[in-house]
């Protein structure tokens, strides 16, 4: 069974697109962290507004696509809150990609 490392669980993460934004959501810097314990993955991420209306199709997203990474057996992804998002937590291609750069 591979490793399971936060590399590779940010990697798969850059499948989950946000529907409104086109663009995913690691790059748009709203994975706030990884825990990795096992075969047990819990990602805490973020949106861009509280009143996001792809917020639950984001995290089923990112649900799904943690299970479907090699050697993950559970996954948990939570929505949280503070600190709030800004641009500046963006990648620098996704910050050029919105004209922040």
């Amino acid at each position: 069974m591979p490793e399971i490392t936060e590399e590779l669980v940010r990697e798969a993460l850059k499948d989950v697109i946000d529907p409104e934004l086109g663009y995913n959501v690691v790059d748009l810097g709203l994975v706030y962290g990884v825990t990795i314990q096992g075969g047990n993955v819990e990602v805490m991420m973020t949106m861009t507004t509280p009143g996001c209306p792809a917020s639950n199709y984001i995290q089923e997203g990112a649900h799904h696509r943690l299970l479907a990474v090699d050697g993950v057996v559970d996954a948990r992804v939570s929505v949280v809150w503070s600190p709030p998002w800004e641009p500046s937590l963006m990648s620098d291609d996704a910050k050029q990609y919105f004209g922040f750069a």
